[in-house]
């Protein structure tokens, strides 16, 4: 069936405690017409927890569901032992049970990313990744790790099962012939034969080419990995142009309206002059963003008196909220992934209060704030 390509084709899978993702995608990318594609070998990322379940449910004797599947779909012989469900570590070399904090992920996103370059630097190989399974931060670091190291011939996907067999966990492929299963919920009992499953081509952006030649070929922390990219980038830098009520982010022109632009510089000012962000509720914001408008529109006219006399009788998250969002949405349509550096963030508990505030979390030396006068102001 492998009739496509002359490379050896490997399919990687991060798992959680549902190993059934294996078999849905094998399946999904064997039976797809007109190009069906079958790996020739399978590795997957799992803690200890997972891989324990997978190598069970999938590779053991009964009920191996992995090797079920081959014979119901008389497909070749697929490279797949138990060393091949890789275990995260720690740094010590213990194994890693659960993905419970911040270290945990860190040492997910690590050993993923290892694991990924150890894939793609075989130079006639063709790695399907699969980011389905496990919990959602494995999925987005194997999606990651595909772009700093996905080269033309390696593709990403995710699979997706007909209701009601996606929460079954007794369901593991579509079968030839019936197989009968009961729903957890209803009890009723359904048949795997008429279970549907899509796979959805996840398209990504290669960055392999902006990565030094020795973390390609070396091991390679996740975070230095994102730090090359990063200088292959744009450099980091804000521009407010109160005259043209447009931001430039890293070069890119992002124009607002006048009432954003109002809320986005009182932030910016606060960033450029090393203060901690604000909260809508403090009255000093409120008073800072008007000030700003009038210097962007007539203070004399119907808009900005409108706009006055709002905020004065009322100022609260039901005006912020849109704002913010706005803007955010804003900059990402203009940049992307790369807009987050200049986005409206929100900032963890103030002390004494239940208030989070909202900051932009830029460097000072990379704000600039443009002196010419805006429009809406006179000499």
């Amino acid at each position: 069936m492998n009739t496509s390509s002359n490379h050896r084709r490997i399919l990687l899978a991060v798992t959680g405690l549902s190993p059934q993702i294996v078999t849905e995608t094998l399946h999904a990318l064997a039976t797809r017409e007109p190009n069906p594609w079958v790996p020739d070998e399978v590795h997957l990322i799992s803690t200890t927890k997972g891989a324990e379940n997978a190598r069970l449910q999938l590779l053991s004797d009964q009920p191996g569901w992995f090797h079920r599947l081959r014979a119901d779909y008389h497909l070749p012989a697929i490279d797949f032992p138990e060393s091949q469900i890789h275990i995260i570590r720690r740094r010590d070399g213990s194994l890693l049970d659960d993905i419970r904090d911040d270290a945990d992920n860190e040492l997910a996103a690590d050993f993923i990313c290892d694991t990924v370059r150890t894939l793609t630097r075989q130079p006639h190989s063709e790695l399907h990744a699969s980011i389905a399974g496990g919990r959602k931060t494995m999925g987005f670091y194997l999606g990651y790790a595909m772009s700093l190291y996905g080269r033309p011939q390696d593709r990403l996907s995710h699979v997706l099962v007909s209701d009601p067999f996606e929460t079954q966990k007794d369901f593991f492929y579509p079968t030839p012939v019936t197989r009968v299963i009961h729903d957890q919920r209803t009890g009723l009992a359904l048949d795997c034969k008429n279970a549907r499953i899509w796979l959805g081509d996840i398209p990504f952006v290669r960055l392999r080419e902006n990565l030094p030649h020795d973390l390609i070929e070396g091991r390679a922390r996740y975070s230095q990995a994102v730090a090359e990219v990063q200088k292959a980038l744009p450099p980091i830098g804000l521009t407010l142009e109160p005259a043209h009520r447009q931001i430039i982010l890293g070069g890119e022109p992002v124009e607002l309206t006048p009432i954003e632009f109002a809320h986005y510089w009182v932030f910016a000012e606060r960033a450029a002059k090393g203060l901690p962000g604000q909260h809508w509720s403090n009255a000093a914001f409120m008073d800072a963003v008007l000030k700003k408008l009038s210097r962007l529109i007539n203070p004399h006219g119907a808009a900005y008196e409108e706009t006055e006399t709002a905020y004065r009788k009322r100022y609260d998250q039901e005006n912020f909220d849109p704002i913010k969002s706005k803007i955010n949405k804003k900059i990402t349509r203009a940049l992307g992934r790369r807009g987050e550096p200049y986005k409206l963030a929100t900032a963890s508990k103030q002390p004494g209060t239940p208030y989070r505030a909202t900051h932009i979390t830029l460097p000072p030396d990379v704000i600039h704030i443009d002196a010419t006068r805006p429009r809406g102001e006179t000499a």
